[in-house]
C-alpha cells in the first residue's frame, strides 16, 4: 500500500515544550500559516519527564495571560535546601553559599508532562492539528537533498518484518519547514546530524540518565514549595551526579537522581544508586507512611553551548533538547526548550511571509546569539565540564566560576569526550555490592517499570537494534561485564544462558521507556534506538 500525504507550511515532530511552544508562536504570528505536531506518545504529555522546577520566563513571552488560562504551574517555590551527603551523615549548605543558579525564587515546581497537556489544549484552540500516538520515523528529503517532511512508521508489521492482516501504512507528512523536537538524542536528529554534518566543529555532547518517582507523601512529612537537591553520597567522588526533591500541590512529591554518563565503573547501576539514595537518613524521613505512585527515567544533555550542534539545514531546524538546549547548573531546560521553538517559529513565519521554503533559516541562531537565552547558557558552560576532576575540584570551581566570576569567566573548559568511550574494561574495576529494595522505599526495576505504564505491542520488531550481535558478547560481555544490564533503568537487556549454552543477550523490548541511555553508553555504539510502532512506551501520569 502506497503512504498517503498531508501538505502543511509546518511539520512539527515532538510535542513537548519545544515543539508546542514553536507551533502556538507561528499561530499567533499568522492564522494562515499551517501547522501539524506529530507526537510518538499516546497523547501529549504521555512521554514527558522531567524534576521539575520550572522558569516561566519564556512562558510569560509566549503566553502572558498563563495565569488567567488556568496554567498548572500551583505551587511556587517556597524554599530552596542543598545538602551535601555521606554515608550517615548530611551537611546543609548556608543560603549564603548556595550558588545563584539554585536559587529558585520566582520559579514554580510543577509537572511539565501536565504543563504539556494545557499547552497542547492552548495549541489545539488555535487550530494548529496535533497527531498523537504517531512516530515520526523517517525523514524525507527533496531532489535537492534539503528536508521536505518526515513520515510515520507502518503500524501492524510483525516480528519478523512481515505486515500483518493489521497493517496500515504510515503518512507522509510534507512541510515547507520542518522543526525537530524529539527531545534529547532523537532518533532522527541523530541522523540528520549525520546526513549535514551538524557536529562539526563542536565538541561532543555530554549526558546524564535522571529517574524520577512520584510519591503521595504523609502530609505531616510535606511542604508544599520545598526544593531541595544533594550531592555526594552515593556516587563516589568521581562520578557526577546529584539528587532532587520537590514538593508539589496535594501532598505529593517527586524524587529524583541523575547520574553523569561519563562514568567509568560498569558496575555501576544509575537505578540502584537512585534506590540506595533513598535510605539515607535524611531522605527516607521524607517518604516513610508514604506510596510510589509513578516511575520513570529519561536521558539529558549536559554539554552546554561548547556542544551545540548547527541548528538549522535546509528545510528545517533542531529546536529543545534536540539540539542540546539545557542549563546544567540550574537544571533547567523547559524554559530553554520553549524559548529555541518560540525563535525558531519567527524565523519561520518570517521566510513564509517572504514566500520562501525550504531553505536555511540562518534568522534562527542568528535570534539565539542575541537572546537572553545564550547569555544564560554562556554563563553556565564551565560548570559541568569542571566535573572532569571530581567533585571537590569541581565544586570549588563552581564556586568561583558561579558566585565570584558570575560565569563571566575569561577561559571556557572543555569536556571529556563521548560518554561511551569513559567507561574503564571490568578488569580495572571493582563491583558493587547494592543492598536488596525493602519494598518501602526501595524498590527492583520490575515493579518500577509496572509504574510506568509502558507497553508494546509485542509482535512488532524489536526498536533496539544491535549492528553486529557478535559484539554483545565478544566485546561488552567479555570486557566490560555487559554494562547494559546496569545502565538501563528498566531491565531491557539480560545476559541469558539456555540450558548451558553460551551467552546470549535478550532484550526485552516492551520494558522499554524510551529513555535512550543504552543509545549514548554502549561502548562500542553497537546499540541503536529507532522508533517503535506510535503510541508505545510510558504512559507518564503527571511526571
Amino acid at each position: 500500500m502506497e503512504r498517503e500525504s498531508m501538505e502543511f507550511d509546518v511539520v512539527i515532530v515532538g510535542g513537548g515544550p519545544a515543539g508546542l511552544a514553536a507551533a502556538i508562536r507561528l499561530r499567533q504570528l499568522s492564522s494562515d500559516i499551517s501547522v501539524c505536531v506529530v507526537e510518538k506518545g499516546s497523547e501529549v504529555g504521555a512521554h514527558i519527564l522531567s524534576g521539575a522546577v520550572f522558569d516561566p520566563r519564556a512562558l510569560n513571552e509566549l503566553i502572558p495571560d498563563w495565569r488567567d488560562r488556568g496554567a498548572p504551574l500551583n505551587s511556587p517555590v517556597g524554599e530552596d535546601r542543598f545538602l551535601f551527603l555521606t554515608a550517615m551523615k548530611s551537611y546543609r549548605v548556608p543560603q549564603a553559599l548556595m550558588l545563584p543558579t539554585m536559587r529558585n525564587h520566582g520559579n514554580y515546581v510543577i509537572s511539565l508532562g501536565n504543563l504539556c497537556r494545557w499547552l497542547g489544549q492552548q495549541a489545539e484552540a488555535l487550530e494548529v492539528q496535533i497527531f498523537p500516538g504517531f512516530a515520526a520515523s523517517e525523514v524525507l528529503y527533496d531532489p535537492a537533498g534539503g528536508v521536505r517532511g518526515v513520515a510515520t512508521g507502518d503500524m501492524g508489521i510483525g516480528r519478523d518484518g512481515k505486515p500483518k492482516a493489521s497493517h496500515q501504512p504510515g503518512y507522509e507528512l510534507i512541510g515547507k519547514y520542518t522543526l525537530f523536537a524529539e527531545g534529547c538524542r532523537g532518533s532522527l536528529g541523530k541522523r540528520l546530524m549525520q546526513r549535514f554534518d551538524l557536529r562539526a566543529g563542536v565538541e561532543a555532547q555530554t549526558y546524564g540518565i535522571g529517574l524520577k518517582e512520584l510519591w503521595q507523601i504523609d502530609p505531616t512529612r510535606h511542604q508544599q514549595g520545598l526544593v531541595l537537591h544533594t550531592g555526594g553520597w552515593p556516587l563516589d567522588g568521581a562520578t557526577y551526579g546529584g539528587s532532587f526533591l520537590y514538593h508539589l500541590e496535594d501532598h505529593q512529591a517527586a524524587v529524583g537522581f541523575v547520574v553523569g554518563l561519563d562514568y567509568q565503573n560498569p558496575y555501576l547501576s544509575p537505578f540502584e544508586e537512585f534506590q540506595r539514595f533513598k535510605t539515607h537518613p535524611a531522605i527516607r524521613s521524607f517518604f516513610e507512611g508514604g506510596k510510589r505512585i509513578a516511575y520513570g527515567a529519561r536521558a539529558i544533555n549536559e554539554g552546554g553551548l561548547q556542544a551545540l550542534p548547527k541548528l538549522v539545514f535546509p528545510g528545517g531546524a533542531m529546536i529543545g533538547c534536540e539540539a542540546g538546549f539545557l542549563n546544567v547548573p540550574r537544571i533547567k531546560g523547559s524554559h530553554a526548550a520553549m524559548k529555541t521553538g518560540m525563535l525558531a517559529a519567527e524565523a519561520v513565519a518570517a521566510a513564509l511571509t517572504d514566500g520562501r521554503e525550504r531553505d536555511v533559516l540562518t534568522a534562527y541562531p542568528e535570534a539565539f546569539e542575541v537572546s537572553w537565552l545564550h547569555d544564560e547558557l554562556h554563563r553556565a558552560r564551565n560548570f559541568r565540564p569542571a566535573f572532569k576532576w571530581g567533585l571537590l575540584a569541581g565544586s570549588v570551581h563552581a564556586g568561583i566560576d558561579q558566585m565570584l566570576l558570575r560565569g563571566k569567566a575569561p577561559w571556557t573548559l572543555r569536556h571529556h569526550g563521548a560518554d561511551h568511550a569513559s567507561l574503564r574494561p571490568k578488569a580495572e574495576c571493582s563491583a558493587i555490592t547494592y543492598p536488596k529494595p525493602d519494598g518501602q522505599v526501595s524498590f527492583d526495576r520490575l515493579s518500577s517499570v509496572y509504574l510506568s505504564n509502558t507497553n508494546h505491542e509485542e509482535d512488532q520488531p524489536v526498536h533496539l537494534t544491535l549492528k553486529d550481535e557478535r559484539v554483545a558478547i565478544t566485546v561488552n560481555l567479555e570486557q566490560y561485564d555487559a554494562p547494559e544490564q546496569r545502565y538501563c533503568p528498566a531491565g531491557v537487556y539480560e545476559i541469558v544462558r539456555d540450558d548451558g549454552s553460551a551467552p546470549r543477550l535478550q532484550i526485552n523490548a516492551q520494558n522499554c521507556v524510551h529513555c535512550k541511555t543504552c543509545d549514548i553508553k554502549d561502548p562500542t555504539q553497537n546499540i541503536d534506538w529507532v522508533t517503535p510502532e506510535g503510541g508505545g512506551g510510558p504512559n507518564y501520569p503527571n511526571m
